[in-house]
Parts: C-alpha cells; structure tokens; sequence
C-alpha cells in the first residue's frame, strides 16, 4: 500500500499559540481513521494541513504523493473530499441540492454558467442515493434541516470521485435518530473496498463508524496515542486524551464512554 497522508514532524503554530506540536501521522490507502479529542486539541487544524488548506510551520506534509510547500494546492485540492462546517457555510442558501452536489465537478460553490452531461447528474444522484438524500434533489439547499445538510455535504464531497475523503464532525448538531442514520451510513461507506481512504474527525466514541479501521488521538496539538482500534482505542488512552478518568465499552462494533464514578 502507498501513503494517502504522511506528516513528518508536523507543527502548526499561530503567534505563541501551538495548534499542532510535532506530530507524525501516515495514512494508507485503504484505511478509514477517525481522529478522537477534546476541544482544543488541534483535530480541525490537522484536517485543514490534510485538506490541503494549510501549511505547517514546520515539518512535513505528504498528500497523495505531494509535498505542501512544493505543489499547487490548487491541482491537489480536487482530489480531497472534504466535508466541514466551514465549507458547508459557503454553500448559496437558494442553490437547489442537485446543483450543490453536481458543481463538485469543477470545485465549485454555486451554479454559474459552467454545463455538466448526463452522467455528472447521475453520479450526483447516485450519490444523494447513497446518502438517503435522493428525494432532496428539488430542494433549496437552505430549506434542509441539519441531518439532511450533512448528508448532501458529503456526497458533494464524493462527486470528485476523491483520492482521500475528510469528514470534520459530520454529526456535530444531530438529534440521535440523525447521528445514528449517519453513521450507519458512513459505516456502509467505510465498509466499500472502492471507497476512498477516509478521515473522520469527532469529539465522541459514539459517532466512530463501523469499519472504521485505525484511530489517532489528541491532546493539547500533541499524539496522545495511534494505530489500530482494536488495540490503540483503550480506557487509558481516551483518559489520558480527555484529562478526565473514563469507562470505555464496546458495544459490537460501536462504542460508548462515561466517566468513571
């Protein structure tokens, strides 16, 4: 297998702020990590470094066979699928759901002059299939509730047909019945031999999917723990990344976490 990712000695700093502290991370293809810490802990700098959308300070960042610093992000950045609050909030309200999947063809927001065949808008609807999203087709992006957002937001972020899929809290602002339809969703996606390497971001051992495969764990812009879930995702590792003593259970193929009484 090749690196989808592989960050040497990765540090990201703002002022005398340190978001990410030396940080060593490989990625292969393949494999569907999810990245587990506290507020703080630098989870969304890490995945705007993978997202080609920032630079480290220091170290090394290598994307899909590229070096950050000496590549045009620009040529990189279509081949990265990402799904985030910040990208989501520059979607046109008015912009009908179709158009908001079908124009991640030229990575673009908004539909403008630009024309797309046939099979563009069956990808996209296969797509919004996939999701659970297809009768959202006719909608006004804007008219969603949160759930339906996050699904179109993803398979927007799946109509490049991408190298690397980056998904930043996809159930942050989900009631339950929501998170749980999306996770099993991202679950079957993770479980696609065909699917992309995946990266999921998220605060909670609730929302890992099934057949998510490797974990990495932060705190305080440093790697607390890394490797397989079986074996890396423990109460003494997510204790020691949440700085607070934890129950950890697993549940099958998901997971929960409570504190310890």
């Amino acid at each position: 297998m090749s690196d989808v990712l592989a960050l040497a000695g990765v540090t990201v700093r703002r002022g005398a702020t340190t978001l990410l502290d030396d940080v060593t991370w490989e990625v292969e293809e393949g494999e569907r990590w999810v990245v587990l810490g506290p507020n703080g802990a630098g989870k969304t700098t890490l995945l705007q470094i993978a997202a080609a959308r920032m630079h480290p300070t220091t170290g090394v960042a290598g994307i899909l066979g590229e070096v950050l610093g000496a590549v045009d992000v620009f040529e990189l950045r279509p081949r990265i699928g990402l799904a985030s609050s910040s990208m989501a909030e520059r979607i046109p309200g008015d912009e009908l759901v179709g158009n908001v999947v079908v124009t991640a063809s030229y990575g673009i927001i908004g539909r403008w002059h630009e024309s797309y065949d046939d099979l563009d808008y069956v990808r996209a609807m296969q797509l919004l299939r996939t999701l659970g999203a297809e009768h959202l087709a006719d909608r006004r992006y804007g008219t969603l509730s949160e759930g339906e957002r996050k699904r179109v937001q993803i398979a927007r972020a799946l109509m490049s047909d991408p190298e690397l899929m980056l998904l930043d809290e996809p159930a942050a602002g989900l009631d339950l019945a929501g998170r749980e339809d999306l996770v099993r969703r991202l679950g079957d996606l993770a479980a696609d031999t065909e699917a992309p390497a995946m990266v999921l971001v998220t605060h909670h051992v609730e929302e890992i999917p099934p057949s998510f495969t490797d974990v990495l764990m932060l705190r305080g812009g440093r790697v607390v723990a890394a490797g397989p879930i079986a074996l890396t995702l423990t109460e003494d590792n997510l204790s020691a990344t949440f700085g607070l003593p934890l129950v950890l259970e697993r549940h099958g193929d998901r997971w929960s976490a409570r504190a310890r009484a």
